[in-house]
């Protein structure tokens, strides 16, 4: 195997080549949420108004053109619009691979959560 030898596997863990970092989530989420919708100003607004966290324009860019890379997201041009000069916004949807990667984080970020002490629990409406 490349690489060396692997750690073992614990009973009815998967190992992935990478999981998702804590931004290439939110954008997920956000398109997830826009559906149709989604393009680089309205995912950034998205997670900033939902999360509660100020994003570069750059990082947007950046994190949607990688996980279009991995196959995460697909990418359209919608019509153009006279509001940006005729210009057509790129669009994102979250393909299959995108949402089973979400999916296996969000699983996993559960089972850490799972079963924690009373005063450190946490509720997604705290």
């Amino acid at each position: 195997m490349a690489g060396g030898p692997q750690p073992p596997r614990a009973a009815g863990v998967s190992m992935t080549p990478q999981g998702l970092g804590e931004l290439e989530q939110l954008v997920l989420l956000a398109v997830l949420r826009l559906g149709d919708t989604a393009y680089a100003v309205s995912v950034r607004e998205e997670i900033e108004r939902r999360a509660q966290r100020a994003i570069s324009r750059g990082a947007v860019y950046v994190t949607l053109d990688r996980m279009e890379r991995k196959g995460y997201l697909r990418s359209r041009r919608g019509p153009p619009t006279a509001a940006r000069g005729g210009k057509a916004k790129r669009l994102f949807s979250v393909a299959a691979p995108g949402l089973k990667a979400l999916r296996a984080a969000l699983d996993g970020t559960q089972a850490m959560l799972d079963g924690l002490p009373p005063d450190l629990a946490w509720s997604p409406r705290r």
